[in-house]
């Protein structure tokens, strides 16, 4: 396995068929302009591709890590994409298409909208939101909330819930979660959540019982 970049053939990379990742259109369009605007973008992490996969194609690479990148480089017509090849078995290459796009950490609130009140500062929201994963509503909402201070909470077990959701559905989500949880006092990205999912769900059964007296 080596860490060494190499420029490759963008027609020489196989994505891999179990490749769990999906993004939704909206966040991929962003991807797209991103890579375009900044002429930048995180290396691809491939395989040299199993023969039974490229019969009479030597030399192609698979996607362990960058599908989307991939893809939009393609779009954005570019011949060739930087990437790191680790030579790996198919075990390893199972492991990592599980963990490579799932293992991520959680936005600490207060430098998060720093950060979006500077690039505010420097980017129209509307042409920030095309940028990043908020809104410009949510960017808007953001950059003019004030931070409660609380005293950090006791960690719990929680249960996991699991939800598969197109994209109209998920934008709907995404929004009711944004709101009910602008006043949360908890201090994660997840317990955030968590409770803005509760108070959405207590409101809910709140107006079906009014509704069915």
């Amino acid at each position: 396995m080596t860490n060494e970049i190499q420029s490759i053939a963008v027609d020489r990379f196989v994505p891999h068929p179990d490749n769990p990742n999906r993004m939704s259109k909206g966040n991929f369009a962003k991807l797209v302009r991103n890579i375009k605007r900044a002429g930048r973008y995180e290396p691809l992490v491939v395989r040299p591709c199993p023969p039974d996969q490229v019969e009479g194609k030597p030399d192609y690479f698979q996607i362990i890590n960058g599908h989307h990148r991939y893809k939009a480089l393609v779009q954005l017509g570019y011949k060739a994409a930087d990437a790191i090849v680790w030579d790996i078995d198919d075990e390893q290459t199972g492991i990592l298409l599980a963990t490579l796009n799932r293992l991520a950490g959680s936005d600490v609130l207060d430098k998060k909208l720093a950060l979006l009140k500077r690039l505010n500062m420097r980017l129209d929201t509307k042409e920030l939101a095309k940028l990043i994963p908020q809104s410009a509503r949510q960017i808007e909402r953001l950059t003019n909330m004030k931070l409660p201070a609380v005293p950090a909470e006791p960690r719990a077990f929680a249960t996991p819930m699991v939800f598969f959701l197109n994209d109209e559905q998920s934008a709907v989500v995404q929004d009711a979660l944004f709101l009910a949880q602008l006043d949360s006092r908890h201090n994660t990205t997840a317990a955030k959540r968590a409770a803005g999912l509760e108070k959405i769900a207590r409101f809910f059964l709140s107006f079906s019982q009014s509704t069915a007296k």
